[in-house]
């Protein structure tokens, strides 16, 4: 399935759970990876806030999927050395 486009995202956003939030952006780009293999559903949040921060790293970006496909997902990073905190 792949990465969600602004317009899929937006019809999932109600449905959609924030699976991960970090400032390194190398982080987000490797779970984005790990998920599309997988085939699971991820659009990344906030990448473009570098813009307002000064793209000094301060505010960090989120990483979310479908509610049904969190359990799986949170595996998937988890398998692959990302942490995921705890699930609250």
């Amino acid at each position: 399935m792949g990465s969600l486009d602004k317009a899929g995202a937006c019809r999932y956003l109600g449905r959609m759970k924030e699976l991960l939030r970090t400032n390194d952006p190398t982080v987000i780009a490797f779970a984005t990876a790990l998920l599309e293999g997988e085939g699971i559903a991820a659009f990344a949040m906030d990448v473009h806030m570098s813009v307002l921060e000064g793209s000094i790293g301060i505010l960090p970006r989120r990483l979310m999927v479908r509610d049904a496909d969190l359990f799986i997902a949170r595996a998937v990073l988890r398998d692959n050395g990302i942490d995921v905190g705890d699930g609250a």
